[in-house]
């Protein structure tokens, strides 16, 4: 068995979705097989690359430029699975990539638990989307995708809490924010493979949130600093832009993350309902 920061650059420098996915489904399968039988593997360390390796397509475009389509028609739920698609495959690099990047900080054997099966489940959820395009004769690459999802890995490339906050426990809890409205987007088409697989993605998204901020908290606790102050310096410092209403606060509770870490970056007031 290979180190795990090894696993993570081949995941990394793997290009094609499928291959990639593949690869990393088998290294988590290995390591926890390990776990469950009582080892602790070696985590070695690595260097990993900037960007991780990716396919020719789909091309990659400025958010700004990356077409809008009616999600009520089939072209737009098409667009919207191809989407999902794309933050389900940056986020099996992201999880990989904490791993490798951040292995010469002393932590805890169950970070790497935690952010192993985060990259297996994101893995998961890539190859479930994949599975619903090509069900509705499309594919992941037949359309442009955002060319922004790994700056805010590129971002925290050199700091673990920065990259715990804005990644878990921003971009991952806005997906708890997100997807009921489109699982009733397929819903209301009658796409029930569809539904079946945001329904997933959206039982354990909850998970990887909450790792998020366990692990926040405890390098806060261990430096013995109060997380909420530190969330927000941190957000503001590497997220670009207000955090967007409608929040999902039962979700983001379940996963940890209390009203006063997000409502004040939201650069507005809560509205609360009158007794």
């Amino acid at each position: 068995m290979i180190p795990l920061a090894d696993m993570a650059v081949n995941v990394l420098t793997t290009a094609d979705g499928r291959a990639k996915t593949k690869l990393s489904r088998g290294y988590a399968a290995t390591w926890q097989a390990a776990r469950e039988a009582g080892e602790t593997p070696e985590i070695g360390t690595a260097a990993p690359p900037d960007f991780p390796a990716r396919p020719d397509a789909p091309e990659l475009l400025d958010p700004r430029d990356v077409p809008h389509r009616k999600p009520g028609t089939e072209e737009g739920r098409i667009a919207l699975l191809h989407a999902v698609a794309h933050i389900e495959l940056n986020a099996v690099d992201l999880h990989w990539d904490i791993i490798a990047r951040f292995s010469d900080t002393p932590l805890p054997i169950g970070f790497y638990d935690d952010w192993v099966k985060a990259a297996d489940e994101e893995s998961k959820h890539f190859n479930l989307m994949c599975d619903c395009l090509e069900a509705l004769g499309s594919f992941y690459g037949a359309l442009p995708a955002h060319a922004g999802m790994w700056r805010a890995a590129s971002d925290t490339a050199d700091d673990l809490l920065g990259r715990l906050a804005v990644v878990p426990m921003v971009l991952e809890a806005r997906g708890l924010d997100v997807t009921p409205g489109m699982i009733q987007i397929f819903r209301s088409a009658k796409l029930k493979d569809a539904v079946a697989a945001l329904e997933v993605i959206y039982a354990e998204e909850v998970h990887h949130v909450a790792y998020g901020s366990k692990w926040f908290h405890f390098l806060c606790g261990r430096d013995n600093r109060d997380p909420t102050p530190v969330f927000h310096d941190l957000v503001r410092r590497y997220f670009h832009g207000n955090l967007k209403p409608p929040f999902n606060e039962e979700k983001r509770a379940e996963a940890g993350i209390p009203p006063d870490f997000y409502w004040p970056l939201a650069g507005t007031t809560p509205q609360r309902s009158k007794p």
